[in-house]
């Protein structure tokens, strides 16, 4: 059978694009591989596929699957993407849709062809929430990560990140230390780490250590998350731009209890057809 698929991008994040709602197709974690695999399949970050709604008050399902073949719970790059595909693709004329991932409802606002904004619901800080072993919450957790403590911020974008403050992202250890914390035990479903460097209280720089994924050009649930942190340690204020290695993301978020709304652009590269 050949499946249909679209490969894009957010800011360099790429994905590719299974429209399950006009095709019969039934994702496995081996054909997550396949697909996802740079030298023999298409090439991707991350595997999104597209479903018939499992409740009337939502357009699609929305399920992500990282290369590694795992299915996990948020992709803010990958959420404007589905957006802009959506609409492309004539699944629906609406600008603006709900989306059910497998934790949350996001709502996905089509601004413009190169602009989409996702409410990316209420960050969420509890530790037992994230999931993140502590006592209490807390702005900052000492975290041992080879025999040297590692100061983090812990948030969950409904998936799971730490957040590093580093003097220089360009010099960050992101690759040791972020495959270090990525599988650190206080974190038992694993975590995206982000390394934030403060440019000033408007803008921050961001390099992201994926689960599952490794370092990618960007990671939108990462930019989210590290905005969150320099908002609650009152680094920075919002609304505030992050500049990831192929662009910038705008995050508005008005403090603890709020709704976060990301901005960001989402291109596609080329549709194709692959036998499976």
């Amino acid at each position: 059978m050949l499946m249909k698929f679209t490969k894009m991008h957010g800011l360099g994040n790429d994905f590719v694009v299974i429209d399950a709602v006009t095709q019969n197709v039934r994702i496995t974690a081996s054909m997550v591989r396949r697909l996802a695999d740079r030298k023999t399949g298409i090439g991707c970050d991350q595997v999104l596929v597209i479903e018939p709604p499992s409740a009337a008050d939502i357009d699609f399902n929305y399920r992500i699957f990282n290369c590694d073949g795992a299915e996990v719970e948020q992709c803010g790059n990958g959420a404007r993407c589905l957006a802009r595909f959506v609409h492309d693709r004539q699944l629906t004329g609406k600008k603006s849709i709900q989306v059910q991932t497998s934790n949350r409802v996001m709502t996905l606002n089509l601004i413009n062809k190169n602009l989409v904004a996702v409410d990316m619901g209420i960050p969420e800080l509890d530790p037992q929430a994230i999931p993140f072993q502590a006592s209490e919450p807390a702005l900052l957790y000492d975290l041992d990560v080879n025999g040297q403590t590692q100061r983090i911020a812990a948030v969950s974008m409904g998936n799971p990140h730490a957040v590093l403050t580093v003097a220089d992202t360009e010099t960050a250890p992101v690759a040791e230390v972020g495959a270090a914390i990525e599988s650190h035990e206080r974190f038992p479903n694993r975590v995206n780490v982000g390394f934030m460097q403060i440019i000033d209280r408007s803008e921050i720089k961001l390099r992201v250590f994926e689960r599952g994924v490794g370092e990618t050009e960007a990671c939108g649930s990462g930019a989210c998350a590290a905005a969150v942190a320099a908002i609650q340690q009152q680094l920075v204020d919002s609304p505030v731009t992050v500049h990831l290695t192929q662009g910038s993301l705008k995050i508005d978020w008005k403090g603890s209890g709020h709704p976060l709304i990301m901005s960001g652009p989402a291109k596609t590269v080329f549709h194709g057809r692959i036998r499976i």
